[in-house]
């Protein structure tokens, strides 16, 4: 689980630079909060989480790290897809960005469900018995 989101959260640092250059190619800034979307909840946030199930394995193969991570990869770009439509001035997409970010967002709780239930220090044997 870990490896699939670090690849997946690549994917995003890619399209996020890549509609960095254009906007500033362009000198056309209208999809700044795209932008800003893509490189945060896709790269960065799928990038770390990523870690952590790679750290935590534990995490990685519970119920909620699997819901986790279809609700993320399925909410945000219905989320991106919307606000990229709205920017370009196509109206009443707001349902369609809501939506996403519903599911991207309740996915991101159950990933820290996830973490507050499923990720703790390893124990130390050394310290056992003292």
């Amino acid at each position: 689980m870990g490896a699939k989101l670090i690849k997946i959260a690549s994917i995003y640092f890619v399209v996020g630079i890549c509609l960095g250059m254009f906007m500033s190619i362009s000198h056309k800034f209208d999809f700044a909060s795209v932008h800003a979307h893509i490189n945060l909840l896709g790269w960065v946030s799928l990038a770390l989480s990523g870690f952590v199930y790679h750290v935590f394995p534990k995490s990685a193969e519970s119920v909620l790290g699997k819901i986790h991570f279809w609700l993320h990869n399925i909410g945000l770009p219905i989320m991106m897809i919307g606000l990229f439509v709205l920017v370009s001035g196509i109206a009443n997409t707001e349902p369609v960005i809501a939506v996403g970010g519903t599911l991207t967002s309740i996915g991101i709780v159950i990933f820290m469900i996830n973490v507050l239930k499923n990720v703790s220090a390893a124990k130390d044997p050394s310290s056992s018995g003292r």
